[in-house]
């Protein structure tokens, strides 16, 4: 692009979609956006690949075995989105890997996740050495070979900002929004900044993750129940003679226990000599004055004594975690999303993304396309030819019914 082109479009105020929140969701649907040759504006409260929400750090899992059969059908749309985009770029997120789901055979959650993700039982001593794994008599395990892996976060945002800027997108960081309103006089909306700054745009897309229920609070004076999640990324210490054995490239696995605690773990892989095992949990926090010290809650506890129940040969607890790393999850009554035009005065104009309730990521290319179809044909086509239904994903499922889908599940 030329200079001058450069600087016109850096000046440009009047824009096709404006995206607001540049995590994962609202970078994947800039990019959607862009590719349909709209002309695109994605906004970012915070420094660009900023870890003060929920799309940060490097390892995220991708699995079909999901309890909820709404879930498989996004997350293999996102898979063949993730290939194109790493073909585009050049480069790979993705590091493939298989998945293990494991626990009490009583436990209905663990048996329709593998009915749904097509895993098969399998022999965990014969699969991964006897040592590895002490798993008690009556549990399940479970491995999906094929499709799994884990997405490098940070990496994976970076990429889909910088293609979204090649297919023409703007993106301006450090630029919080504070209002939404319809425009006067007619269609699309005008969106203010805290420093002062006005954009115009047909279409405006919101993914401001655990902001989510301010900010629409704030322009439309609807009340979302998303609430916020203080969580802990948590990396433990291998013990020596077995670094080689957990990592990715010797095949070992990202891996759910089911049951109490939920935990979840990924592979050694960014961290030598590291494992990421965390619980699947936290406490309520505000995303404006989280506590940085002790804001994770117990999670560290729970997680040592799974660790010293089942992994005890391979993984050092003496100490806790080598590392900590704060996160946020942004959670629904129901724990599913909210993809949903925002509706009201703003009718059309203004497409939801929220509630991702700490499974998202994976999906987020998926999410991405779907969130710009919407806000541009009305819409999400290439959803409903996957086979995803979106109508689990609306806002008026909470009018009158505070759990959302839980009735149902």
């Amino acid at each position: 692009m030329a200079a001058a082109d450069a600087a016109g479009v850096l000046g440009r105020a009047d824009f096709d979609v404006i995206v607001v929140g540049a995590g994962i969701m609202g970078s994947c649907a800039a990019h959607a956006a862009a590719c349909r040759g709209s002309r695109v504006l994605l906004l970012e409260r915070f420094d660009l690949l900023h870890h003060l929400g929920s799309s940060h750090g490097h390892s995220r899992t991708i699995r079909d075995a999901y309890p909820k059969a709404r879930y498989p059908p996004m997350v293999r749309l996102a898979r063949r989105l993730w290939g194109d985009a790493q073909a585009d770029a050049g480069y790979r997120v993705l590091t493939p890997s298989p998945h293990l789901a494991m626990g009490p055979r009583s436990n209905a959650a663990l048996l329709a996740a593998v009915e749904n993700g097509g895993a098969a039982e399998v022999d965990v001593g014969g699969r991964w050495g006897g040592g590895v794994f002490r798993v008690p008599d009556g549990w399940v395990t479970a491995v999906s070979e094929l499709g799994g892996g884990v997405l490098d976060a940070t990496k994976a945002v970076a990429m889909f900002q910088a293609l979204a800027v090649k297919k023409g997108a703007v993106v301006r960081d450090n630029k919080e929004v504070v209002g939404i309103v319809k425009k006067d006089g007619g269609p699309g909306v005008r969106v203010t900044t805290s420093d002062g700054e006005e954009f115009h745009g047909a279409k405006c897309i919101v993914t401001v993750g655990a902001w989510t229920s301010k900010l629409v609070r704030s322009v439309a004076g609807l009340e979302l129940p998303i609430q916020p999640l203080h969580m802990l990324t948590l990396y433990w210490k291998i013990k020596p003679g077995h670094e080689r054995e957990l990592t990715a490239a010797a095949g070992f696995p990202t891996f759910s226990s089911y049951g109490d605690p939920h935990v979840y773990s990924t592979p050694s892989l960014e961290l030598p000599g590291l494992i990421k095992i965390n619980y699947d949990g936290g406490p309520p926090c505000d995303p404006n004055s989280r506590d940085w010290v002790s804001g994770g809650g117990d999670a560290a506890d729970r997680v040592a004594r799974w660790i010293e129940e089942f992994m005890p040969g391979h993984v050092v607890t003496d100490g806790g975690p080598v590392v900590r790393q704060s996160c946020m999850y942004s959670m629904t009554p129901d724990k599913d999303f909210v993809i949903d035009f925002l509706g009201g005065e703003f009718g059309h104009d203004v497409v939801l993304g929220a509630g991702f309730s700490g499974h998202g990521f994976k999906m987020g290319p998926a999410v991405g396309m779907i969130l710009a179809e919407l806000a541009i044909d009305g819409e999400a086509r290439t959803a409903a030819e996957a086979g995803v239904e979106l109508r689990h994903f609306k806002i008026n499922r909470f009018k009158g019914n505070p759990t959302g889908n839980s009735k149902d599940d």
